[in-house]
């Protein structure tokens, strides 16, 4: 029997290529989403490149009786990957008692279930914006948790406080917390990739879009931070690799591998690159150039980051395996089939 695997917010952007990923080794997945940002032709390219088809539910989190009634019917779940949340830094600055309802009350009625019908396996999908600005870099999993520069930082670094206590209420419950720096590009099928509905507030979705002609001109945020070129620097992960760490993950819960009831390890690729190192990635491997201009700094940025994965490569066993270039390529590959770029 194959292991049944829940995906929320599963027709997202890290989701929809996690549930590609668990498709491709077996696992039966069910996928819950409340559509908010994404879209349901996602569902259309999963099957199309693992030739299966997941259970999908439309369902919000938040709901505390709809997600009752769905575990009711679900009770025998192995493992559960909780991505549903609302990701945006910026808009978290602008709205965020919008972030802390959503993102905060999903996991506690989701952690409510699996208490209820006794699911052991939990990843969480949490973020490297629990560090805020560290004191050093790369980051370690053992850095102190700074004060986070936006909402949408603070609904992770609570997040991981909730899971801490509820695992020390609880004889059974064991979670990976994923802390991930950030994840770009796409599927290589080109079927699956970054669709924010609306203008995207991520940095490469704003590239593509912009040499797809959809937007005008992208905007740098700063060029006076202390960095070697002036803006923000970033670890930047393929989405790829980023969901293989997931079913990594999966597979430490299920098969009894924990040392301990929360782990938690950091996914990026180790390598820090600028805002403008990304440009360029793009530039060289689409023969594009890019419309872009500097402007003033956004509110809830921090000037660098970049992971330590050591503690991922050895425990895990997990390691990344594509470059910036490649990564790049397959986030404008996706732009251009979606757009019907030729």
């Amino acid at each position: 029997m194959s292991k049944k695997i829940l995906v929320t917010g599963g027709t997202g952007y890290i989701g929809s290529h996690t549930a590609v990923e668990l498709l491709q080794k077996d696992y039966e997945v069910f996928i819950v989403d409340n559509l908010c940002n994404s879209h349901i032709s996602v569902l259309t390219g999963i099957e199309k490149i693992t030739k299966k088809k997941p259970h999908f539910t439309k369902l919000d989190l938040t709901d505390k009786h709809a997600t009752e009634k769905y575990f009711h019917v679900h009770h025998d779940i192995d493992a559960i990957i909780h991505f549903a949340a609302l990701k945006s830094v910026n808009e978290s600055v602008s709205k965020p008692l919008l972030y802390y309802k959503n993102n905060l009350e999903s996991l506690v009625n989701l952690l409510n279930n699996m208490l209820d019908k006794e699911i052991p396996s939990l990843v969480f999908s949490s973020s490297c914006t629990v560090y805020g600005q560290p004191d050093r870099l790369p980051v370690n999993e053992e850095a102190p948790l700074k004060k986070p520069s936006s909402p949408y930082g603070n609904t992770k670094q609570i997040s991981e406080e909730i899971i801490r206590d509820t695992i020390n209420s609880s004889d059974f419950l064991k979670v990976i917390s994923l802390r991930y720096f950030n994840p770009i590009g796409s599927h290589p099928s080109a079927l699956i990739g970054e669709l924010p509905l609306g203008v995207p507030n991520n940095l490469v979705p704003f590239i593509t879009q912009t040499a797809a002609g959809i937007r005008d001109q992208l905007k740098v945020f700063g060029d006076n931070y202390n960095t070697p070129d002036g803006t923000c620097i970033r670890d930047y992960i393929n989405v790829v690799d980023l969901a293989k760490a997931h079913v990594v993950s999966v597979e430490r819960l299920v098969n009894n591998k924990m040392n301990e009831s929360l782990e938690i390890f950091n996914l990026g690729t180790g390598n820090g690159y600028s805002v403008l190192d990304v440009i360029d990635a793009f530039e060289k491997v689409s023969g594009k150039k890019l419309n872009y201009t500097i402007v003033g700094r956004r509110s809830g940025d921090v000037e660098q980051v970049w992971a330590d994965v050591s503690k991922a490569n050895e425990v895990l066993d997990w390691k990344t395996e594509r470059n910036l270039e490649e990564t790049m390529l397959s986030a404008w590959n996706w732009e251009k089939k979606y757009r019907g770029i030729h």
